[in-house]
């Protein structure tokens, strides 16, 4: 059987004129502004605040990641599809990819096979242009403090203690450390500097956190950037720059819409990454979704650990919301290089690798029904090298943690392949869900950061290096204890060592360095040598990316 690549579908697909999507829903053609024929951006009037309760949210997360890929995006793309197929109304809540990985290691991040939201190309390159502006936004309000401070710095801001970075959406490690303000008298006041890429600047948080246009403004102008010489804090709101970050934001900020291949809904809205920052797309375009169909499918970054947790703890916490169900994805590929096998030897079978690698699942599946509460299942996303045996063993395991384990094929037969799957998650969200956090608000900042390591990642214990300590105590005498921690740390593992696969145990999570984003409302936690800037690999994608005299584009996998 010959399989085409994700854009080669993804180019043969009929897709349907944004409006008429937008027409089956409902959405009043005053709110819709077409981009093109297959993309809209929604205005936030059309969001109906008393539809949003009896909406079923589903969160699909996963096991911890591996180089074999687990279909994440695919699984939630193919399980709308296969509920849309079965009557309930239903539409998508996912995440806009960033271009550095699009341009890195991973390629197109629109799903993939027969499980995809269209038009591709448009998604991953570009979009409608929000994370353009929210790198304006972010980056003009650095060029205003830098410039405060060339222009006598009246609020005698230390620059020694500037906390905000520029931003720019690509892998670039040449700028993660910088002096800026070279060169004669009039080009700025010399300073240590960085950049970090969009997706993890306190901007895109906001944008993704904000729940209206005017929380918008406010969560902006809480933005702490820098220290003055007294060791005041100085917010984007003492620079006067809020009015005019939201003015840069006042498109981007309405949701986007586009289709799936089997032309159910998607609102796909900011893109912050799970490693680095929350990991989930922003409230408005969920909150929009969900007032306009009976089921919402939502994903969140990376593993459950990661990802999941901060959805939940984060998330869940600022909407006061709560998914009616979780789906972990997995793969037998996946969960064999857990166990140990190399990505070249995961076409053979492997009971004892497996084996030792479900030990990943487990711990993922353990930690949505024990410390969350939420009613799961697993979805085994399958391959043409997956034996019955090794599926058998996955499902039997499954079935000892109490949760089902379903076969999802929607890679290969789209929504088809999700029927199964659909079926268990209807029958999920009717059954009561008793939602916990894994902390509690009232706690210290150490005790939080303890609480996850302790109950989600099955650590022992942190230990802070002096630095984050003294972060920590400056955090709490400011008054932002009580914020939710985002745990900044490898994806590859529940630890922060990206080498201990499976289910690590009696490991200590390193801290390195601590910074509250007053705006965002949380508390950022680095661990070991996590990187707000990534870099490109040695042969990045970029490089076999293309567009012929037609303007048709290839190389996006």
């Amino acid at each position: 059987m010959v399989h085409l690549p994700d854009i080669a579908i993804a180019q043969q697909a009929q897709m349907l004129p944004i409006t008429e999507i937008t027409q089956q829903l409902g959405i009043a053609s005053d709110c819709v502004e077409t981009y093109g024929r297959y993309k809209a951006k929604i205005d936030l009037s059309a969001i109906d605040e008393s539809r949003i309760e009896t909406n079923k949210l589903v969160l699909v997360t996963a096991m911890s990641p591996t180089p074999a890929g687990e279909g994440k995006t695919t699984t939630t793309v193919g399980l709308a599809d296969a509920l849309h197929r079965m009557g309930p109304s239903v539409s998508m809540a996912l995440r806009e990819p960033s271009l550095g990985p699009v341009f890195g290691l991973k390629g197109g991040a629109c799903g993939g096979g027969y499980a995809q939201v269209v038009p591709m190309e448009d998604i991953n390159l570009h979009f409608t242009g929000d994370f353009h502006a929210i790198s304006a936004a972010n980056n003009l309000l650095v060029a205003m403090l830098d410039n405060h401070i060339y222009q006598g710095n009246v609020l005698g801001i230390n620059p020694k203690q500037v906390l905000i970075k520029r931003c720019l959406d690509i892998n670039d490690r040449q700028l993660r450390h910088i002096v800026s303000g070279l060169g004669s008298s009039v080009d700025g006041v010399s300073r240590e500097d960085g950049f970090e890429i969009t997706v993890a600047s306190e901007v895109m948080a906001i944008f993704c956190l904000a729940t209206s246009f005017d929380d918008l403004k406010e969560k902006l102008g809480n933005i702490l950037v820098a220290y003055t010489y007294d060791k005041k804090p100085v917010t984007a709101h003492d620079l006067g720059a809020v009015g005019a970050m939201a003015a840069l934001l006042k498109d981007a900020i309405k949701p986007n819409m586009v289709q799936s291949l089997e032309h159910t809904p998607a609102f796909i809205h900011g893109g912050p990454f799970a490693n680095i920052a929350h990991g989930c797309n922003s409230i408005l375009a969920t909150k929009l979704s969900r007032s306009l169909t009976d089921y919402t499918i939502t994903e969140a970054g990376f593993g459950a650990d990661l990802g999941g947790e901060k959805f939940l703890d984060i998330m869940c916490r600022i909407t006061g919301t709560v998914p009616n169900c979780c789906v972990v994805v997995a793969t037998v590929r996946a969960l064999k290089m857990h166990g140990g096998v190399a990505q070249e030897d995961l076409v053979r079978e492997d009971i004892d690798a497996l084996s030792k690698g479900l030990s990943n699942l487990i711990r993922h599946v353990n930690n949505m029904t024990r410390v969350y509460r939420l009613p799961t299942v697993v979805a085994l996303n399958l391959f043409p090298t997956d034996t019955e045996s090794e599926i058998a063993l996955v499902v039997a395991e499954c079935e000892k943690l109490g949760v089902r384990c379903i076969r999802s094929s929607v890679w290969a037969d789209g929504g088809r392949g999700g029927s199964e799957l659909a079926r268990e998650v209807i029958q999920l969200c009717d059954q009561p869900a008793d939602v916990q956090f894994a902390y509690g608000d009232e706690e210290t900042i150490e005790a939080k950061i303890t609480h996850v390591v302790q109950r989600v990642y099955g650590g022992t214990g942190v230990d802070i290096s002096p630095v984050a300590q003294r972060r920590i105590a400056n955090i709490e005498a400011l008054g932002f204890g009580h914020l939710p921690v985002c745990i900044a740390k490898t994806q590859y593992s529940f630890s922060d060592d990206p080498l201990l696969l499976g289910s690590p145990d009696n490991f200590v999570l390193h801290v390195k360095d601590v910074k509250v984003n007053a705006g965002a409302g949380f508390i950022v936690v680095y661990t070991e040598d996590v990187l707000t800037m990534p870099g490109l690999p040695k042969k990045p994608v970029a490089q076999g990316i293309d567009i012929d005299d037609r303007g048709s584009i290839s190389g996006l996998f």
